[in-house]
């Protein structure tokens, strides 16, 4: 059943009103139509039979003017029915029957049982009338009667009703619905937009007391992360000034030393200070001061080709699918660089390719190098961590990489995979909404 039960809450709970009425109607209309319609209608239908019953006992036992006057004064005055006298002749053949007629099944029955003489009823020939003819000994009674007279002719004024008033009460019950459901939608939106790190304006409690206080929790959830943001970040950029005072100094004075082995030595010490503190602080802050903008993602790749091309690398870039999405752009292009930066570190040929589907950017970048093992590429993107231990340790690299990429990539509300790549090394996959 769970398979088959729809999933969201609106369509749940609409379910939850209106299965509950329509049981209970159709348990009504059951109920009423075996009991009630067919009861009362089988009543009038042999009231009417007898009334019938009654004329046939006066033609037979008592005598009639030859144009039977007196006979059908009395039926059209006391009885309110059409009575004719046909000479005697062959009864039509039976007229067709309608499926589940009441009226048929239960005259029939009736005139067999109290009259018990050969008859023809015709219910379908007129609308308002009953036809029924009933042969006597040296005669034909042709009788009309009215048809509300053989069955309970309102009761479709029951059914109409009942329907017509559960219906207006579903929809006003499904206006209320959509009304609380839609506090629940805008709050889901907001968690949602806040996850991927985009502005959530015009953002207010409302609705009931439960979707009320989790408005609220999430408001004051979110204040809190912005403030903590906010705090980090400023206390970063003070370490960031301070660090870059001391790396200032440092640089003019190996500038006073002039050029020996030393100063070259010392210079690139400290240049590589200045790039792990800049990777550092990148790592820690996020970049998330950047706000979201709407960014030609192939422009953005074939930035990324011009400057591997400059540093002297072959990289190829290839783009499918519309080509603007919703991302912090230098956020996002720190991201690749990041990525492309290690496979021109450890592999010789580089392929990019990025496309948009069903409202997410994926990028892929694919190298030739040797790879990652399949239980180290998890490891690979905790932070300060090299998996180039056995290699020259006087390599420029903090160990970021791949932690500054997946951060990125979460922040957008995505994420960062490592893969085999078709082309023999690693395969880095990028997901992120658009």
């Amino acid at each position: 059943m769970y398979r088959v039960m729809p999933k969201g809450l609106f369509t749940r709970t609409f379910l939850i009103i209106v299965a509950p009425i329509v049981i209970l109607q159709s348990v009504l209309v059951f109920v009423f139509m075996e009991r009630h319609y067919q009861l009362v209608s089988r009543r009038m239908s042999e009231a009417v039979v007898r009334e019938i019953a009654a004329l046939v006992y006066v033609l037979e036992n008592y005598p009639q003017d030859a144009q039977h006057t007196k006979i059908e004064e009395l039926a059209s005055r006391a009885l309110g029915m059409s009575l004719t006298v046909l000479p005697l002749e062959p009864l039509p053949p039976p007229a067709p029957k309608p499926f589940f007629d009441v009226i048929d099944q239960e005259l029939s029955l009736a005139i067999s049982r109290k009259i018990g003489k050969p008859f023809w009823i015709d219910t379908v020939g007129r609308s308002r009338f009953v036809e029924i003819r009933i042969q006597l000994q040296d005669s034909i009674l042709r009788i009309f009667t009215r048809r509300s007279q053989t069955y309970a002719s309102n009761s479709h004024i029951f059914l109409v009703w009942m329907f017509s008033t559960s219906l207006v009460l579903v929809v006003i019950a499904l206006l209320f619905l959509r009304n609380q459901i839609r506090p629940i939608i805008r709050l889901s939106e907001a968690a949602e937009a806040f996850g991927k790190g985009r502005p959530v304006e015009n953002f207010r409690a409302s609705g009931a007391r439960e979707v009320r206080r989790a408005s609220l929790a999430f408001i004051d959830m979110r204040r809190r992360i912005e403030r903590q943001i906010e705090q980090r970040t400023t206390m970063l950029a003070g370490v960031s000034h301070d660090l870059r005072t001391i790396l200032t100094r440092l640089k003019l004075q190996i500038a006073f030393l002039g050029n020996t082995p030393e100063s070259e030595a010392m210079r690139k010490d400290v240049d590589e200070m200045s790039h792990m503190l800049e990777d550092y602080l990148a790592f820690a802050s996020g970049d998330g001061d950047e706000d979201i903008q709407k960014t030609d993602i192939a422009l953005l790749l074939e930035e990324l080709e011009e400057e591997a091309e400059i540093s002297g690398h072959a990289v190829t870039i290839t783009f499918e699918g519309p080509m603007e999405a919703e991302v912090r752009r230098l956020s996002l292009k720190r991201c690749l660089s990041n990525l492309v930066t290690n496979g021109c570190k450890y592999g010789n040929r580089v392929e990019v390719a990025g496309r948009v589907e069903r409202g997410w950017l994926i990028v892929t970048v694919d190298d030739d190098g040797p790879g990652i093992p399949e239980d180290q590429r998890e490891i690979a993107f905790r932070a300060f961590h090299r998996l180039d231990l056995a290699r020259n340790q006087d390599e420029s690299g903090s160990g970021l990489g791949l932690a500054i990429a997946r951060d990125i990539a979460r922040a957008h509300g995505g994420d960062l995979f490592l893969e085999d790549s078709p082309i023999g090394g690693l395969r880095a996959k990028l997901r992120i909404p658009a």
